[in-house]
């Protein structure tokens, strides 16, 4: 069974997520937006214990907790090769909206389509999905009905694709082929904004029309 705590952070107020397995109390910290120090107070206060780290991408507003918390918890940060130029400029990236950002430490595992990462008794299953960042993808657990996808799909909105590395044909390619599939009732929790589902999505989104 899953815990999971939405933590809109830093000056973008984007969503880390704390996952948790309620049955071993192990932990995943996807996108470490903002305020490391605080991701890993937090997961010790609930109790939880953080195992791995899991970038959907490497945009700066996702990243920017990251060099904090790998120095709080030591754990191994999971990465898709493609989104590592990204991350080793994700400093130059946010000092250019003036924003100070500790430059973040190189990832340990790099992840592919396919790849069933645990947490506990959770399957986190990847899915590649580019199109707003290269190497972006998506945390897609079947069993308890929720995908943890980044900036591709949001409530009423899609990510953005008029930044360097993104591609319009390539993100709607992805929510037409891995994301709107899933079953209606699936949560989508996103990397800005509420938690929304894949039916109300598929009813109410314009981008999906």
């Amino acid at each position: 069974m899953i815990e999971i705590l939405q933590l809109p952070l830093g000056p973008l107020q984007t969503n880390c997520y704390l996952a948790i397995c309620k049955e071993t109390m192990e932990a995943a910290v996807i996108d470490p937006s903002w305020d490391g120090r605080r991701i890993a107070q937090i997961a010790s206060e609930q109790g939880a214990i953080i195992t791995h780290i899991l970038l959907t991408h490497s945009h700066f507003d996702h990243v920017g907790g990251l060099a904090e918390l790998k120095e709080a918890t030591n754990v191994p940060i999971y990465i898709h090769p493609d989104a590592v130029p990204m991350l080793d400029q994700a400093a130059e990236a946010a000092a250019r909206f003036n924003l100070p950002l500790t430059k973040p430490p190189a990832a340990d595992n790099m992840l592919a389509e396919g790849d069933v990462i645990e947490v506990g008794n959770l399957k986190l299953e990847v899915l590649f999905t580019p199109g707003h960042a290269p190497g972006h993808v998506c945390f897609y657990v079947r069993e308890e009905n929720v995908l943890f996808d980044g900036d591709v799909l949001f409530q009423r909105s899609i990510g953005r694709t008029d930044l360097p590395g993104c591609d319009h044909n390539t993100l709607m390619k992805v929510l037409r082929e891995k994301i709107i599939v899933l079953p209606d009732e699936t949560a989508v929790l996103s990397g800005h904004g509420p938690t929304t589902t894949i039916g109300q999505e598929k009813q109410w989104n314009p981008f999906l029309q």
